[in-house]
C-alpha cells in the first residue's frame, strides 16, 4: 500500500497505492473538493490537467447533500463526480470544531443542526463510518473531535481519550463494512487522526495508542486552526517519532506553500488544504516569486502571465490585465481561471519537492524557497 523508496533527513519520499488510480507519488498534495467540486467552477475533469493525484470530498457536506446513499444509488462518489483516480473522504469530525454553535457531543457521537435548514443531524463513529462506505472512497477518516485552541488540558486530555474510544468504534464498524458483499468500495482504508490539541504530552501518549489499532494511515488532526506556525512545527517534531514509520503520514488542513515544505521536512507524507481555492476565489495567486494580488492597480495593463514561469492553461493564455479585469467585473470566469492556477502552482509544488528528494537536495530547496514562497512577489 505505501513504501518509502528515499529519505533526506526527516523527509520522506514514497509511493502509494489503494483501489483507484494506480501509484500515487508522495509527498502529496491532495485537492479539495468539499461537496465533489473545487469551488471556483472546477471539476473532477480540469483535476487532471492541473496534475491533481488525489480528490478529498468532505462526509458531512456529501451526507446533507445529495445524500450519501443517493451516492450510493448513482455508482459511488468515483462515478457520481468523474474521478478515477484516489479519493479520501474526512470523517465530519471537522465539523464538530467548525459548527461548534450548531452541535453537542456525547460519548455515543455528535448532534448537529444542519447549516442548511436547521434539521437535527447525528453522527457517530458507525454513522461516519456507513456514509463513507455508500461513498466508496479510497481513504475513509476515523471520527474524531477537532479541539478548538487555546483548550484546557482537562477538556483536550477528555476529548483525545473520547477520540480514541471512537477509532476503536470506527474500526471494528468499517472492518464490518468492507466484509459485506454489496459494499461499494472492499478495499476502502482506514486513517486514524492523533489528537490532543497543543500539548505535546497528550499528543504523544494519543499517537502511540491510536498507533497500537494498525490504521492504515495516521493523521495529525487539530492543527492550522489559529496557532502560531511554530507550535504546530513543535507538535509535528513531537509526533513524528511515534508515528509508524511504514504507514503514510497526514498532516490535515494545511496550508501554505511554506508550511507544506517545512512539515515534509519534519516527516509529513500527505496535505490538504482550502487555500489555493480560497485565496484564489479573493484574488490571490501564488508563485514561484512570491504572492501576486491580481487586484492591484498596477496591473491594469500587464500583458504578462500571473507567472512567466508557469505553465499551467491559465498562464499559457491570459494576461494579468485581463484577470484582474475579470475579477473587477464580477466575471464567474475570474474564480475558475485563478483556482486553476492556484491548483497548478500547488501540484507543481509537490512535484518540484518529490524531485528535490529524488535528486538529494531537499535541504537546497527548503532554504531558498520556504520563505520566498511567503512574500510579495
Amino acid at each position: 500500500m505505501f513504501k518509502v523508496i528515499k529519505t533526506e533527513g526527516k523527509a520522506r519520499r514514497g509511493e502509494f497505492q489503494c483501489a483507484h488510480g494506480g501509484t500515487v507519488q508522495t509527498p502529496v498534495f491532495m485537492n479539495v473538493g468539499t461537496q465533489g467540486a473545487i469551488k471556483g467552477g472546477v471539476s473532477a475533469y480540469d483535476l487532471k490537467e492541473v496534475g491533481c493525484q488525489i480528490e478529498l470530498s468532505n462526509t458531512y457536506h456529501l451526507h446533507l447533500r445529495p445524500g450519501d446513499k443517493v451516492v450510493r444509488q448513482m455508482g459511488g462518489l468515483h462515478k457520481f463526480i468523474g474521478w478515477d483516480g484516489p479519493i479520501l473522504t474526512d470523517s465530519g469530525g471537522f465539523q464538530v470544531f467548525s459548527l461548534a454553535s450548531l452541535r453537542k457531543i456525547k460519548e455515543e457521537g455528535v448532534t448537529f443542526a444542519s447549516h442548511i435548514d436547521g434539521h437535527r443531524i447525528f453522527m457517530g463513529p458507525e454513522e461516519s463510518m456507513q456514509i463513507q462506505s455508500n461513498l466508496g472512497s479510497d481513504i475513509a477518516m476515523a471520527f474524531d473531535e477537532c479541539v478548538e485552541n487555546p483548550a484546557t488540558y482537562e477538556y483536550a486530555k477528555a476529548s483525545c481519550e473520547r477520540t480514541l474510544r471512537w477509532l476503536e468504534r470506527c474500526k471494528a464498524e468499517h472492518d464490518r463494512l468492507n466484509a459485506l458483499p454489496e459494499t461499494v468500495n472492499p478495499q476502502q482504508m482506514l486513517f486514524g487522526i492523533n489528537q490532543g490539541a497543543t500539548f505535546e504530552d497528550l499528543r504523544v501518549w494519543h499517537m502511540r495508542e491510536i498507533a497500537k489499532l494498525d490504521c492504515d494511515g495516521y493523521a495529525i488532526g487539530g492543527l492550522a486552526v489559529g496557532e502560531p506556525a511554530d507550535v504546530m512545527y513543535q507538535i509535528i517534531d513531537a509526533v513524528e517519532p511515534y508515528a509508524p514509520q511504514e504507514k503514510p503520514r497526514y498532516l490535515m488542513g494545511v496550508g501554505t506553500p511554506s508550511n507544506i515544505i517545512e512539515a515534509v521536512s519534519r516527516g509529513v507524507d500527505f496535505f490538504d488544504c482550502v487555500m489555493p481555492s480560497r485565496n484564489g476565489r479573493h484574488g490571490k495567486l501564488f508563485t514561484w516569486e512570491g504572492t501576486v494580488n491580481i487586484m492591484n492597480e498596477k496591473y491594469i495593463t500587464d500583458e504578462r502571465p500571473i507567472s512567466e514561469s508557469c505553465q499551467c492553461p491559465v498562464c499559457r493564455r491570459f494576461s494579468r490585465s485581463y484577470l484582474r479585469h475579470l475579477f473587477k467585473a464580477d466575471e464567474v470566469l475570474a474564480l475558475r481561471l485563478a483556482v486553476l492556477h492556484n491548483l497548478w502552482f500547488y501540484n507543481e509544488l509537490m512535484a518540484k519537492i518529490r524531485q528535490a528528494l529524488d535528486e538529494g537536495n531537499f535541504a537546497e530547496f527548503r532554504e531558498r524557497y520556504s520563505g520566498k514562497l511567503e512574500q510579495r512577489a
